[in-house]
């Protein structure tokens, strides 16, 4: 587990959202490994294995996965069949109590990676998928008092944005 302890915080609990137990996850991307660090595959392999762990820990019922996509680069993002296999994998109550997919600063390739990904997902699952431009559109979701922002997340949202942005 120590291969994977620099890359633990890219999940973590961003408080409750609506009524009742609806969780809020976050993932932040930015904070996932470089696919150029020795081991990348068996790191990758035993963090969504922690992932998975974490998520039946943290889901009671529904949830809303909200994936920080901004200040990653591109040798951040997985591989599309490392992301098929893990959707694949991913127990059926986990994919059916998510109630939405929140992506705030979607790239172009994010858009693209998700595009290419619907033959493999279902189509309750796309509709699950929404796109939000700044951390402001995401404070009219949710609550930002429990969630963090990582400092990449935040300056390419300023950046953006300007002053306006959270």
């Amino acid at each position: 587990m120590t291969a994977i302890e620099p890359y633990k915080k890219a999940l973590s609990h961003g408080g409750y959202h609506g009524d009742g137990l609806n969780a809020v996850i976050l993932f932040a991307s930015c904070y996932l490994p470089r696919s150029s660090i020795p081991n990348y595959t068996y790191v990758m392999e035993h963090l969504f294995r922690y992932m998975v762990g974490t998520l039946e820990l943290l889901v009671a019922e529904n949830y809303l996965l909200v994936h920080l996509s901004g200040g990653t680069c591109r040798a951040q993002v997985p591989p599309l069949g490392w992301i098929r296999q893990c959707y694949r994998t991913l127990d059926r109550r986990l994919r059916k109590n998510l109630r939405a997919l929140v992506v705030v600063h979607a790239t172009w390739y994010v858009k693209a990676f998700l595009a290419l990904l619907r033959p493999f997902i279902s189509s309750k699952f796309t509709r699950k998928v929404r796109f939000l431009n700044s951390l402001a559109e995401l404070a009219q979701l949710v609550s930002l008092d429990q969630v963090h922002i990582p400092d990449a997340v935040r300056q390419l949202d300023q950046d953006l944005h300007g002053s306006g942005g959270i």
